[in-house]
């Protein structure tokens, strides 16, 4: 398919930022919405994108994408995430991180804080994290996964089983409309799965886009989670599960509320 400059450019923010709106696009372009609508059809049908409603998705389809392209995607929702999650931590707290470009951004943002033990399946956080001298890291042993530097197995499942720790920060690859918790490697699934069960305070961190995506293995359900902090939650689905499961919902966008259980 031979692009307009246009649809080029929406390609290239679509890559950068993970998603493209129709509405957001029609005001940048100074085009009507209709116009933006049969750009996006036409990139979708030639499967450059994938339509959701009200926009399109830089596609994944049932393969994780790239570390580096998904670390550049939604950064600054992600940096925004990363610093609730961090003011959620205390000082001289015992936590959790695993793998992923959300987790990353909360442990950049954990940087100024005092006398944490940092356990991590993630060597990107703890080589972020090691040169601060109030801060004790600890990474798990295992395989090294070469696409993320993530460290998986069951070796570093036998590592996570010895620490019982205040909070736990985990990302997932995409969350179910039933709650599911989802990622692509039932590996890093079973190290997320017993950092979850050795934590007394769990935090899922994810930018919205995982709403709009699908991955094969459970890591878990909602249910299990204490915070959840994401940018924004279009899914009326998402909410009814945290007020029913008294689960925090943070949204960095400007809002946040606390989900109580009226049973």
């Amino acid at each position: 398919m031979l692009l307009s400059t246009r649809q080029t450019e929406i390609m290239a923010i679509a890559k950068e930022h993970g998603r493209v709106m129709v509405d957001e696009l029609a005001v940048r372009f100074a085009v009507t919405p209709q116009t933006i609508r049969k750009d996006l059809n036409d990139l979708c049908d030639s499967r450059a994108l994938t339509r959701i409603h009200g926009g399109a998705l830089f596609p994944t389809g049932n393969e994780n994408m790239q570390y580096e392209a998904r670390r550049s995607m939604a950064a600054a929702e992600k940096q925004a995430i990363g610093r609730a999650a961090a003011d959620l931590i205390p000082d001289n707290a015992s936590l959790f991180i695993n793998i992923g470009t959300t987790t990353e951004a909360v442990g950049e943002a954990l940087a100024d804080h005092q006398g944490l033990m940092v356990i991590t399946n993630n060597i990107n956080v703890a080589n972020r994290l090691r040169v601060f001298p109030s801060i004790e890291v600890v990474i798990a042993g295992g395989v090294v996964r070469g696409s993320d530097g993530g460290v998986v197995g069951e070796a570093a499942v036998d590592f996570i089983r010895q620490f019982k720790v205040d909070f736990a920060v985990i990302g997932v690859s995409a969350i179910d409309a039933d709650g599911a918790l989802l990622d692509f490697d039932f590996r890093e699934v079973k190290v997320a799965q017993a950092i979850i069960a050795n934590a007394r305070h769990v935090i899922l961190v994810s930018d919205s886009s995982k709403f709009e995506r699908t991955a094969p293995v459970r890591i878990g359900h909602l249910s299990q989670i204490h915070t959840f902090i994401t940018d924004q939650c279009p899914s009326s689905s998402i909410r009814s599960i945290c007020r029913e499961q008294d689960v925090r919902l943070f949204e960095t966008n400007g809002v946040s509320s606390q989900s109580t259980n009226t049973d």
